[in-house]
């Protein structure tokens, strides 16, 4: 597998997922405003859609879409799943939220929103945090193991920190640890974000 990322990008999710793994995977870094990778190749050429994050598998078949990525990681790294009847339903269910309310809700922080669209995202991804952070099951989301939705609520925890947006004291608290984790910890490195 090869996964093309751009760092502090969503892409740090499937990142992480692999280097939890412990299997042998290619990455690649990609500059998202030239549409360049790290070796010089057009992006594009590898997805039209342009952005990460980008999974290569071994057969040649191109996954793409942070939701699906980490799913397919869940579904082949079932350690990162959640057990149950529900199990994936509840997986996808999370991964939506963390997109569709939080990570896109940084939009502002991104893009030369001005103070008071970043005011109002900030209130309103601290408040989709809150609910999270309510939901806890455990040390993680699901439990006492993480899930690709932990990495994913990851991500969005570190742009909290960059931002300066609240992040409520239990989801903190999850970032602590899974910033402690070697292969979290390799991945930020790897990334330059340690």
């Amino acid at each position: 597998m090869k996964l093309y990322y751009c760092p502090w990008a969503c892409s740090l999710a499937a990142h992480i997922a692999l280097q939890e793994a412990g299997v042998p995977f290619e990455s690649e870094s990609v500059d998202l405003r030239t549409k360049m990778t790290a070796s010089g190749k057009d992006f594009n050429g590898v997805t039209r859609k342009g952005y990460v994050p980008a999974l290569r598998l071994d057969d040649g078949e191109l996954v793409t879409e942070n939701i699906a990525v980490l799913d397919y990681l869940a579904g082949i790294y079932p350690q990162f799943g959640v057990e149950g009847a529900l199990g994936r339903t509840r997986l996808i269910e999370a991964l939506a939220y963390i997109s569709t309310e939080i990570h896109k809700s940084f939009k502002p922080f991104w893009h030369q929103g001005t103070a008071e669209q970043k005011a109002v995202a900030s209130a309103y991804i601290t408040a989709r945090m809150r609910y999270l952070a309510d939901m806890l099951r455990g040390d993680y989301l699901f439990g006492d193991t993480p899930s690709v939705a932990d990495f994913y609520l990851f991500v969005t925890t570190l742009w909290a920190g960059r931002f300066g947006v609240d992040v409520p004291a239990e989801l903190q608290a999850l970032h602590e640890r899974l910033k402690a984790r070697p292969a979290v910890a390799a991945t930020l490195k790897a990334e330059g974000l340690a």
